[in-house]
């Protein structure tokens, strides 16, 4: 194979990893996705690697013209070497995003325990108000205006401990592994 051959062959290898990146390359990871021996890159999302891809293939073009075969080595190497890392990366997306949906999940029920025990907390502190308040009222109907109001606000708290042992639950369940 002629070296011409070699850097369409290469072409269009990267291109076709561009059609595959396409619908997930705008994606942000949480971290740097390779090494930063592999990709100088700082970026997270696929594109921007393949940014990177696309330029060595253009310093690859360059060094071939110029017939500097000790550059040409490397940055052909380094250039194989990002593109087999792409491929696999693309490879375990499917894999990746169903890893991550337990620990979202995790997070959510931990979310949910936090504001439910936030918003237990305030049921409380509503009710020992309207309680400090009830002692105070002189007339019949604020009296029973404000037992209304105690009855509906125990009846909140009662359903929010409720969820809130079925939240324990489940964070108790997947901490198990259930």
């Amino acid at each position: 194979m002629s070296t011409e051959q070699i850097l369409h062959a290469l072409s269009q290898q990267i291109e076709a990893l561009a059609h595959e990146i396409e619908p997930v390359g705008h994606v942000s990871a949480q971290q740097a996705r390779f090494d930063v021996t592999l990709f100088a890159t700082k970026g997270t999302r696929l594109r921007d690697y393949l940014a990177e891809v696309r330029v060595n293939l253009g310093q690859l073009h360059q060094v071939v013209a110029e017939k500097r075969q000790a550059q040409v080595a490397f940055i052909a190497e380094r250039l194989i070497s990002q593109i087999t890392a792409l491929q696999r990366e693309l490879a375990t997306q499917a894999l990746r995003k169903t890893h991550q949906t337990p620990e979202r999940k995790s997070h959510d029920n931990y979310t949910r325990l936090a504001e439910t025990q936030q918003f237990e907390r305030r049921l409380i502190a509503m009710i020992e108000d309207r309680e400090s308040t009830l002692g105070q009222l002189a007339t019949f109907s604020d009296q029973q205006r404000v037992q209304k109001e105690l009855a509906a606000l125990e009846g909140r708290l009662m359903r929010c401990r409720q969820a809130l042992a079925k939240i324990e639950r489940q964070i108790e369940r997947q901490e198990k592994g259930f």
